[in-house]
C-alpha cells in the first residue's frame, strides 16, 4: 500500500460523507456549503480573518469575546482571500480541506515509519470515518491543528528538532489544546537529554525545544495584555465563555444528570466517545507506543476530560488525537488478513455511522459542534 491509497480512502471518505450531508441539507431546504463554512465557531473565525479581534457578543449567559479563539486558522483565511478571488466562506473552506489533506499524509508517513504501509494506511482510513470527522469538512481548526501535530510529531520521530519545535509552536497557535504538541515535543527532548546525561546534545534538539510552546503561551500572554492581566486574562476570557479547567467536576455533574434525566443523542454518544477515547488511551500505553504520541494524545485527553462546558464538543476535542486509533487499525490490519470478510463489515459499519451522524450534527441537531 502507498501513500497514493490511503489519500485515496481518505478523500473517498470525506467526499461521501459530504454527498450525505449535502442531501440531508437538501432535504431540509438548507444550503451544504453555508453549513460547512458558517456554523458556530466558523462565523467567529470568518469575522476575525476579515475584521480582526474585537468582536464581543452579550447573551444570556454573559459576554463573549473573539480573543477565545487562537490567531492561526483566520490569519490563513484572511491570506488565501486576499491572494485568491474566493469569498471568506470558501476561503475557510480551501484551507480546512488543504490542511486535512495534509494531516491526512503525515498521519499516514508517522504509520508507515512506525508500523508499516499497512497500518499506515488504516490508520489515515479510521480517521476519516470517525463519528465526529465532518468537522474535517467544515470551517473548524481542527484540521489545522492536527497537520501540524502529526508534521511535529513526525519531524520527533525523525530528529528533525527544529522542524518538530516550529509546527508546535504552529499548532499552539491554531487552537488552545494545540499545547499538546508542544508537551509531546518537550517530553521526547527531555527524554533525550536524559537519556545523552546531557552530554552530546545537539543544538538543534536545544532550539526545537525553546520554539515549541512558543505559539500557545504568546497569544496567551498577548491576550492577557490587552486585558489588563498577562497571566490570567486569557483564562478569564474563556470562563466568560463558560469554559474552565475544574479537573472534570463538571464533566461528571453533567453525567449525572444525563442519566438520570436523559437528554438528546449526541450527548450519550459524545459520553461513549469519550470513555472510548479513555480506554484506547490505556491501550496505547500497552502497546508501548513511542512516548512522543503518548504524551500528545494523554495531554489531548486531560483537557478533554478535565474541562467544564460544552460537553457535546468534546469528541471534535479528541478528533487530533490520532495515535488512540493505532491499537484499533493494527488489529483491524490483522483481522482484514484472517478474515477479509469481517473487516469489510466493520469498516462498512464504521463509513455508515460517520456519514449519517455527521449529518445530523450538522444539519439536525441544532447545537454547537
Amino acid at each position: 500500500m502507498t501513500a497514493t491509497t490511503a489519500l485515496g480512502l481518505f478523500f473517498t471518505a470525506r467526499l461521501c460523507g459530504g454527498l450525505v450531508l449535502a442531501l440531508v441539507a437538501r432535504s431540509a431546504g438548507k444550503h451544504p456549503l453555508l453549513l460547512l463554512g458558517r456554523s458556530w465557531d466558523s462565523v467567529w473565525y470568518l469575522g476575525i480573518a476579515e475584521h480582526g479581534y474585537g468582536l464581543t457578543h452579550r447573551n444570556r449567559t454573559g459576554i463573549h469575546s473573539d480573543l477565545a479563539f487562537f490567531p492561526l486558522y483566520p490569519g490563513l483565511v484572511r491570506t488565501v482571500a486576499l491572494l485568491t478571488p474566493l469569498d471568506g466562506v470558501r476561503a475557510a473552506l480551501v484551507v480546512s480541506w488543504t490542511a486535512a489533506a495534509a494531516a491526512a499524509y503525515g498521519i499516514y508517513l508517522l504509520g508507515v515509519r512506525l508500523y508499516g504501509p499497512a497500518v499506515a494506511t488504516v490508520l489515515v482510513g479510521l480517521w476519516g470515518l470517525l463519528p465526529h470527522s465532518v468537522v474535517l469538512s467544515m470551517a473548524y481548526t481542527e484540521p489545522v491543528m492536527t497537520a501540524c501535530a502529526a508534521w511535529s510529531l513526525y519531524a520527533v520521530l525523525s530528529g528533525r528538532w527544529v522542524w518538530a519545535g516550529v509546527l508546535a509552536a504552529l499548532a499552539g497557535l491554531s487552537r488552545p489544546n494545540g499545547i499538546a504538541v508542544a508537551a509531546a515535543v518537550l517530553s521526547a527532548a527531555s527524554h533525550e537529554v536524559w537519556r545523552a546525561r546531557g552530554r552530546g546534545v545537539s543544538p538543534r534538539l536545544w532550539t526545537g525545544a525553546a520554539l515549541a510552546p512558543l505559539g500557545w503561551s504568546g497569544y496567551v500572554l498577548w491576550v492577557g495584555s490587552r486585558r489588563g492581566d498577562p497571566l490570567g486574562g486569557y483564562f478569564t476570557v474563556q470562563r466568560l465563555w463558560g469554559s474552565r479547567f475544574d479537573f472534570g467536576r463538571g464533566a461528571l455533574r453533567f453525567t449525572e444528570h444525563m442519566l438520570l434525566h436523559g437528554t438528546r443523542l449526541l450527548f450519550p454518544i459524545a459520553l461513549v466517545i469519550v470513555v472510548v477515547s479513555g480506554v484506547l488511551f490505556a491501550l496505547l500505553i500497552a502497546d508501548r507506543a513511542p512516548l512522543p504520541l503518548v504524551v500528545y494524545s494523554g495531554v489531548l485527553l486531560v483537557i478533554a476530560f478535565g474541562g467544564s462546558g460544552f460537553f457535546e464538543s468534546k469528541p471534535r476535542f479528541l478528533l487530533p488525537a490520532f495515535p488512540l486509533l493505532i491499537v484499533v487499525a493494527r488489529a483491524l490490519v490483522r483481522t482484514a488478513r484472517a478474515r477479509p470478510w469481517h473487516a469489510a463489515v466493520v469498516a462498512g459499519a464504521l463509513a455508515g455511522l460517520s456519514f449519517a451522524y455527521g449529518a445530523y450534527l450538522v444539519v439536525l441537531a441544532r447545537s454547537p459542534l
